[in-house]
């Protein structure tokens, strides 16, 4: 028996409010899986229980991907008049209250270059069921909140697959006739089918053993091909810290006796959680120093966590349906991110931070594609793995900790682990979860999860005729798709008041106002549109910290003079809050250099140059900070400000800036930098970290004077470490040939000395694709043309596609938004061809065209041209169309 589907049912809108909850659970499900390349056959056994007595038929997702071969109910044939099948699943009429189901299906895994599914890399089987790939595979309700218990019996060839694994437990293994083998792999724990994993294949394997706390061994495996392993030792160190850290922060244990991670090069996200058996990008599990920068390995510790952390917060406990993703998400990046912090610097961590939710979630919130934490419906689920649901989640959970302590929030943890454990639950169960462990009415506050839009901030103060220091804060929210007209949110403030007077032991206090003082420093609550906070004792010349920490993800306005800005970029204990003043600094000056001020006229100019050459005179007590102070705001970030935004305009301002920079100081920026860059050393101690950090900002710096090419150069070739050689090369990308002076530091020497070396590791090679495609060179769109046609180039792997593309439209503004708008048709040309290959690949592709209406008008209609030209094909997928649709309309 084999049928073909019928009529497609594709582009449906999901809404949050049409959810119900299953007409039949499936407590037990058993996989039989023969791999072959082109015809794999999969048997499933459903154990199926009607939950809904009105459920008259059981639905089961499926797609056209492949073929069914067999229906039975409780063995016996199911006749085609018993049920429909179209392209998006089944659905089985008249059937029992408590029944079994058996599945046959044949697909072709060297056919499916979607990557989800079942799909082959580099000749390894190996799957992707987030968020609906399980339907790929054999028929079932593909949906969060159906748990089952998992069997799975993998048969393959010996001698091209021979390692088998799935979830949970290996408790049978053998020989099969035909040189073909077999494992049976148990999960005691009952999982959605998004959390199913398959790997098959030629792999080595990196072991080594943890004890838990309650002193049960744990064996840990890490695979990869024959060529990869030696580049795995840190990604299995770094799941030994946070398998540690969370019994240590969070009282969790892992549960198994097993944990495996494969390192996959195709691979559409950057990791899957799948229970007990991590499949990995590649990206985030190589890294050895010849290899890999120091945020490479920086990367591979925090997704490594992330993936780990996972195995309480998203597999005990799951989502209820896809609207409630921010539950795992937001969750577990604010886990990670504190993993992070304490196993490096907690400053520098929260800087980067900030730095994404600025230069991605913000442009994301204020654009056509703005949705909250919480999305109220989708066409595409894959479509909402985003800034906003990760990154902004994060900062939800975060600012939940600071409104009802970390001792409250500890508590409510494990009250949601006791509580949940073994649901899919959804983000309001968590959030009561924090109400109940604190004591506190979070209603208002559940407005970050439905609210979509960066709040503002506008912050004034005063001193009134009692001698008391008065701070009015004024909050709003900008309009988004859908949310015209916004409620005010509930939020924390960080401040403190920061004597100009070292000396001056004043106490301020809080007289009115909903909030508290804190060790160092108070917490305001914010929850009205208007509200006042009333201090005593407030040092007539004291400067607010505001936003201490950034203790909620807004955009702040103050009164704060230039004075004041450059005083806390110089002496507030509060890292970002002096990070933050800095960037203001550098934020007006290139904004008046984009209305015609002279970097050195300005008053933002004079302060931005007095503050650099302060930085640079003194003695730089944290290397790392210091190079976050030296930097300016991207072009992203101060754009997203501007009205009819011409971004090569702005680029020029930005440039004219970085110039007057290195010029003014340009024989203490010659010293320093060649301090540090003699100074480095190769381990992956944080002081080495902070050395070459510092070493790279200096030498962008240096790069811009005259004979900065030699600098480069010599940069180059005395390059200890990935992370030095990669400062060089990114600098020598944006240098045209004829200025490099003999220095051997020009665009072409470097580029192909440095292929030479590593065109045998594919990952060093896409940094190779993303310098050229960030290059401010005035012939890099031609360059990026011809980089599309290099045999190392492919559509079929996205982390190849993302190296160039995703770097070109979304780190070089000049040359994406060149006036002709042939940066624009690039990018739709390369998002139509990636389309039917992988449809979740070119739909990340899309958003940087989605922000046309901000633009000046010349280049809204080029974009908006480029969006309609991709929605005119007749062959684009839901994902694609989903955003360009939205783009158009909002």
């Amino acid at each position: 028996m084999e049928r073909s589907p019928t009529v497609s049912t594709a582009n449906k809108t999901i809404r949050l409010a049409d959810y119900k909850p299953p007409g039949f659970s499936i407590p037990r499900i058993s996989l039989v899986i023969s791999l072959d390349r082109h015809e794999t056959r999969v048997k499933a056994t459903l154990d199926c229980v009607r939950q809904d007595v009105t459920a008259a038929s059981i639905r089961l997702d499926g797609s056209a991907h492949m073929r069914l071969a067999g229906l039975a109910v409780d063995g016996r044939p199911v006749a085609e008049s018993l049920y429909d099948l179209d392209v998006d699943g089944l659905s089985l009429k008249n059937v029992p209250d408590h029944f079994t189901l058996t599945i046959d299906t044949v697909l072709d895994p060297a056919a499916n270059t979607r990557l989800e599914g079942l799909y082959l890399s580099e000749g390894c089987f190996c799957t992707q069921c987030e968020a609906e790939g399980f339907r790929h595979i054999t028929f079932f309700p593909d949906r969060p909140d159906i748990l089952s218990l998992y069997d799975v019996r993998i048969e393959a060839s010996r001698e091209h697959c021979p390692v088998l694994l799935s979830n949970g437990n290996r408790v049978e293994s053998g020989m099969l006739p035909g040189g073909r083998h077999y494992a049976v792999w148990r999960d005691p724990f009952p999982k959605p089918c998004y959390l199913f994993a398959l790997v098959a294949g030629d792999l080595e394997c990196l072991s080594e053993r943890f004890v838990t706390r309650s002193g049960r061994p744990v064996d840990l495996h890490l695979y990869a091909k024959p060529h990869d392993i030696g580049q795995c030792g840190h990604a299995l160190a770094s799941l030994k810290r946070a398998m540690r850290w969370d019994e240590d922060v969070f009282g969790l244990e892992y549960d198994l006796d097993v944990y495996n991670i494969v390192a996959v090069s195709d691979f559409n996200m950057g990791a899957m959680e799948n229970k007990s058996l991590n499949i990995f990008n590649t990206k985030f599990v190589l890294a050895a120093a010849e290899t890999a920068t120091d945020r490479d390995f920086d990367n591979v510790e925090g997704v490594i966590g992330h993936e780990y952390f996972h195995n309480w917060t998203g597999n005990r406990i799951t989502c209820r349906d896809w609207f409630q993703l921010s539950l795992k998400e937001g969750l577990t990046v604010f886990r990670d991110q504190e993993f992070s912090s304490d196993m490096g610097s907690r400053a520098l961590k929260r800087l980067d931070d900030v730095r994404l939710l600025r230069t991605i979630q913000f442009p994301e919130d204020s654009g056509p594609l703005a949705h909250p934490v919480r999305p109220d419906s989708y066409v595409e689920i894959n479509n909402f793995y985003t800034a906003t649901v990760y990154n902004k989640g994060a900062e939800v959970i975060r600012m939940m900790r600071h409104l009802i302590g970390t001792e409250a929030f500890q508590a409510g943890m494990a009250l949601y682990i006791e509580r949940h454990d073994g649901q899919a639950v959804t983000c309001e169960d968590f959030v009561r979860t924090m109400e109940d462990a604190g004591g506190r009415d979070l209603t208002q506050f559940r407005l970050w999860y439905a609210q979509s839009g960066t709040p503002h901030l506008d912050i004034r103060r005063s001193r009134d005729e009692t001698g008391m220091t008065v701070l009015e804060v004024v909050q709003s929210c900008p309009p988004t798709p859908g949310q015209p007209v916004k409620e005010p949110f509930h939020m924390p403030l960080l401040m403190d008041w920061l004597p100009r007077n070292a000396s001056d032991r004043s106490a301020p206090r809080l007289v009115d106002g909903t909030g508290q003082r804190l060790e160092q420093g108070f917490l305001l609550e914010l929850r009205k549109p208007v509200e006042r906070f009333v201090f005593a004792d407030v040092p007539v010349d004291a400067v607010p910290s505001l936003l201490r920490g950034f203790s909620a993800p807004v955009i702040l306005k103050t009164d704060v003079s230039l004075d004041d800005l450059s005083f806390l970029a110089r002496h507030d204990d509060d890292a970002f809050v002096r990070f933050e003043a800095a960037q203001t600094l550098g934020r007006k000056t290139v904004l008046d250099r984009m209305h015609d001020v002279p970097v050195g006229s300005g008053e933002a100019g004079q302060a931005l140059l007095a503050f650099f050459t302060h930085l640079l005179s003194g003695p730089l007590e944290d290397a790392a900070l210091t190079a976050e102070l030296l930097s300016l705001p991207g072009e992203t970030e101060i754009g997203d400000a501007v009205d009819a935004l011409d971004p090569v305009r702005l680029h020029r301002a930005r440039e004219a800036v970085l110039n007057t920079l290195a010029a003014n100081d340009a024989e203490l920026l010659q010293a320093s930098y060649t301090e540090y860059r003699d100074r480095q050393t190769p381990d992956l101690s944080s002081e080495a970290k902070a050395i070459r950090r510092l070493s790279g900002l200096l030498l962008s710096y240096v790069a811009r004077l005259e004979g900065g090419a030699g600098y480069v150069g010599e940069h180059y070739r005395r390059a200890f470490t990935m992370t030095e050689r990669m400062a060089a090369l990114v600098e020598a990308a944006h240098i045209p040939d004829h200025a490099a002076d003999g220095g051997g530091g020009g665009t072409t020497d470097l580029l192909d000395d440095f292929y030479r070396r590593y065109e045998e590791y594919p990952l060093v090679i896409d940094k190779w694709f993303a310098v050229q495609a960030q290059s401010r060179r005035g012939d890099t769109l031609q360059r990026i043309c011809k980089l599309k046609e290099h045999p190392a180039f492919t559509l079929h792997n996205p982390n190849r596609v993302r190296a160039v593309f995703t770097t070109f439209s979304m780190a070089n503004p000049a040359c994406f938004h060149t006036g002709d708008g042939s940066g624009y048709e690039l990018l739709a040309e390369t998002i139509m061809e990636v389309d039917p290959i992988n449809p979740q690949v070119a739909a990340r592709l899309v958003a940087p065209l989605g922000r046309w209406r901000r633009l000046e008008p010349t280049r809204q209609k080029l974009m908006r041209a480029a969006l309609e030209r991709i929605l005119s094909c007749k062959s684009i997928s839901s994902d694609v169309k989903e955003l360009v649709q939205k783009s158009l309309q909002a």
